[in-house]
């Protein structure tokens, strides 16, 4: 299993479609067996999907993430795990152990204006 952490320094990047770098975890036998930090920041809200799927990711971890995303992740059949904040190690080692679900983290922008409104407790940034 291969899951993408939104990441800024060893913590969850609560934007999803700006997130300029992830950090893939393999998973093997229930516990992390590898970790490695890819840059993303070529790669646009629409085009982020494709990025993952390529990178062989089944698993998607995030604080916040608009509408447009969690449609494109699950129809590439990508699990998400949204509204989270924290250590993204701690966060793998939740979701492996099942006490880690989607919180349901959105936020609701558009990519032309400046800001952005989010309805993620106030995670998003």
């Amino acid at each position: 299993m291969k899951i993408a952490v939104t990441t800024e320094g060893n913590q969850i990047f609560q934007h999803f479609g700006k997130c300029p770098t992830f950090t893939i975890f393999t998973v093997e036998n229930g516990i992390i067996a590898g970790k490695e930090l890819i840059d993303a920041s070529e790669n646009g809200h629409a085009a982020l999907t494709g990025f993952l799927k390529g990178a062989g990711v089944d698993t998607v971890i995030c604080g916040g993430i608009g509408a447009g995303a969690r449609n494109m992740l699950s129809a590439a059949e990508i699990k998400l795990i949204s509204g989270v904040d924290g250590n993204i190690e701690d966060a793998v080692n939740a979701y492996i152990s099942g006490s880690l679900a989607d919180q349901g983290g959105s936020c609701d922008h558009h990519e032309h204006e400046e800001g952005h409104s989010c309805n993620c407790e106030n995670h998003c940034h």
